[in-house]
């Protein structure tokens, strides 16, 4: 919430205060109760006011959640008070009346605390689900309630600052397109994902590059397939995008499996002369070590009946072409080895990598806490799924750390769980990263 705006929480914080203390008063002229009861509706609207203009709804709306809850708190502390005065007298002489006061007062406060509460419940991206547990745990708890509300305050009170600046930098350039590219970019998923229009595996990059020019599309490759099989299909989806756009070449960004389902692509499907760039995010070009282990170690009855779970729930989806195996398989150590020396870096097309680098186990969302430290066993530092030394590829190497402790893990790279990381803006790392294709004029 913007220190400019703060201003309208004062009148809001006289209204709710007379609304919530006017039990005494409305006992003694009834006709006045409609007075107060506009009183405490107005203060609940205003805090919608406290945010800045231009700011998207769902920003709007969670500012006007926020401001509820800081407008509670005040007028809670300044209604205690006055409760407190109010008791020295009726307390003794009328307690009945002063106990109607205290009712009155808690159910209109209560009133704006649920107000603020659900709505930022509802609009925050922030909060997660562990913290919102922990408020609903907590709300019955005296003082750890206090600490929960201030604990989802602080986080709602950030959201609003980052994204607040985040969505005035877009406003500012906005007519600068600066990831307005030669060729469009297709985005290109990992292994065990699909490219879904309710939940974008992208999380929230898309957006950031649509608001500053880019033409998006996405690969609709197999969530689950051998290389080979992938390869095939993002080959005949770039010609699709070609001939719905009318451009001649593609600019690709591949996370993970993705980034060897396009290699394949330009090296055997015939894909290249199609391609400007290739980008590939965390990418396992030299395969996961720990796979090897795994499919060593589990026994080929329970790998086959994963498999075949697997295969059976995505065929139910839709997808008639999962093959768990033959995914697995391929992101093998010996495999990828493979691959990587028969698939030489095409002509004509730009190349460049980019890995990341988990701190600490804890730093990842399951699963990449619980596979964090089995990478680490067999391939050093990783991003929860990926060693370090298998990231590198192409002409050009970005590899991304944070001081921050948890560290950029392989989820965070693609936004799986839209979590402002400190240290690191994953939408301005990829505004940037499409910029610069639009420098080098592709």
């Amino acid at each position: 919430m913007t220190s400019a705006k703060n201003w309208v929480l004062f009148p809001a914080v006289i209204l709710l205060c007379l609304s919530a203390n006017c039990g005494i008063w409305a006992w003694a002229v009834p006709g006045t109760i409609p007075l107060w009861v506009l009183c405490g509706l107005a203060a609940n609207v205003l805090p919608v006011l406290t945010g800045s203009s231009g700011v998207s709804k769902r920003l709007c709306v969670l500012i006007h959640g926020y401001g509820c809850l800081k407008l509670f708190l005040i007028s809670t502390a300044i209604s205690i008070v006055i409760q407190m005065v109010l008791a020295a007298y009726y307390l003794f002489f009328h307690p009945l009346l002063w106990l109607m006061s205290v009712l009155v007062c808690v159910s209109v406060l209560a009133l704006t605390f649920w107000n603020g509460i659900i709505t930022v419940y509802c609009t925050s991206v922030q909060l997660g689900i562990k913290l919102r547990v922990t408020g609903i745990i907590c709300g019955w708890i005296p003082i750890a309630n206090l600490i929960a509300l201030w604990k989802i305050m602080k986080t709602v009170s950030a959201e609003i600052r980052f994204e607040t600046a985040k969505e005035a930098l877009d406003q500012s350039r906005h007519a600068a397109q600066i990831c307005k590219t030669k060729y469009p970019i297709v985005l290109v998923h990992g292994v065990f994902f699909r490219d879904s229009k309710l939940l974008n595996y992208w999380g929230r990059i898309p957006e950031a590059l649509i608001k500053n020019g880019a033409d998006i599309f996405y690969g609709n490759q197999p969530s689950a397939a051998s290389v080979a099989d992938c390869a095939q299909a993002l080959t005949e989806r770039i010609q699709e995008i070609l001939r719905q756009t009318g451009s001649e070449k593609v600019n690709i960004i591949a996370h993970s499996k993705g980034g060897l389902d396009c290699r394949y692509a330009m090296a055997f499907c015939g894909a290249a002369p199609y391609v400007a760039s290739l980008t590939t995010i965390n990418t396992p070009h030299r395969g996961c070590k720990f796979a090897d282990y795994l499919l060593n170690v589990i026994p080929q009855p329970a790998q086959q009946q994963v498999a075949a779970t697997y295969n059976k729930t995505l065929q139910k989806l839709g997808e008639r072409d999962a093959d768990f195996l033959a995914a697995v398989n391929d992101l093998t150590s010996a495999r990828c080895l493979e691959l990587d020396k028969a698939m030489p870096m095409p002509e004509d097309v730009f190349c460049r990598s980019v890995g990341s680098k988990l701190n600490r186990a804890s730093g990842g969302k399951f699963p990449l806490n619980f596979t964090y430290h089995l990478v680490h066993y067999f391939d050093g530092a990783n991003d929860g799924l990926v060693g370090e030394e298998s990231f590198q590829w192409g002409s050009d190497y970005t590899f991304l750390q944070t001081e921050w402790p948890s560290g950029i893990s392989h989820g965070d790279m693609i936004d799986l769980n839209r979590y402002n990381l400190p240290g690191f803006d994953v939408r301005e790392f990829y505004v940037h990263l499409v910029n610069d294709l639009r420098q080098r004029g592709l």
